[in-house]
């Protein structure tokens, strides 16, 4: 389980496709900490870490991960945020996020407003998925709240730290991006979906 709070942001130093899977090395200012076996989310993407070298480590996605998350875009030298899973007693900052991408969506507008940024996506909403104003959801691992929402669309408010201490900065308009919706609504959908 993961907060949504970006801990660093870590370096892609290798990628290396093994039948259909993709060995991931990442340079992070925790690596030392980690211990093999450990989950950390890439981008929101919950994965296990594998083998620590030094100040890399590795992780390894499958096709399904691939398929289903941007992971497949990664560039070696890019950047990527990254969060170690939550310590039993540690404070839930962000939001309850399972580190489980549910789909893709597409940054569609990026506009600054007087020291803050209003990034805009739009998704498929076949899946049902769903958003609130002033509900929660993770974009590349990062717990924010929703300030529009609409049937395939919603956006978010990026306040300066958050900008510059996740990829955020990096961010561009047509790029793809992970997105978990917020559990509980998650389940209160697919209740409803059942009930009517």
């Amino acid at each position: 389980m993961f907060t949504g709070i970006i801990e660093t942001i870590g370096t892609i130093t290798s990628l290396q496709e093994e039948d259909t899977n993709l060995h991931i090395e990442v340079t992070a200012s925790f690596t030392q900490e980690l211990k093999i076996d450990q989950s950390v989310a890439h981008n929101g993407v919950c994965l296990t870490v594998v083998s620590i070298n030094g100040n890399q480590y590795k992780v390894t996605a499958i096709k399904e991960t691939l398929d289903k998350t941007t992971l497949s875009s990664l560039i070696v030298g890019g950047a990527v945020n990254l969060e170690r899973g939550m310590r039993l007693g540690d404070r839930l900052d962000g939001h309850i996020v399972q580190g489980h991408v549910d789909q893709t969506a597409i940054c569609s507008a990026i506009k600054e407003e007087n020291g803050s940024w209003k990034f805009t996506f739009n998704y498929d909403n076949s899946s049902r998925n769903i958003t609130i104003e002033k509900g929660s959801i993770t974009i590349n691992g990062v717990s924010l709240t929703v300030i529009d929402s609409g049937e395939d669309f919603f956006s978010v408010a990026i306040i300066p730290y958050t900008y510059k201490n996740t990829t955020f900065h990096l961010l561009k308009k047509g790029n793809q991006v992970n997105l978990e919706f917020d559990v509980i609504g998650k389940y209160v959908a697919r209740l409803t979906q059942f009930s009517s």
